[in-house]
């Protein structure tokens, strides 16, 4: 299983909430697909996935805050 992180998203940002998840756990993603929008108090980000696989488990919820580098996600590859 592999994970999708928080990734970095500039300087002073050391956190993001969950605005939106694009795909359902079941879904078939693909390498660079967008998989979830994450807010933060300067502007919006959507995250693709790095790998090709089926969305397993949802880790943070919408709503949910997550910390750069935290997992939102796991992905069966």
């Amino acid at each position: 299983m592999k994970q999708l992180v928080v990734p970095e998203l500039g300087e002073g940002v050391e956190n993001a909430v969950v605005a939106c998840w694009h795909y359902q756990v079941g879904d078939n993603i693909k390498e660079s697909d967008d998989i979830v929008e994450l807010v933060t108090d300067k502007a919006s980000f959507n995250v693709p996935s790095d790998y090709t696989g089926v969305l397993k488990e949802i880790l943070v919820c919408e709503g949910q805050t997550a910390k750069i580098g935290q997992a939102l996600a796991l992905i069966e590859t």
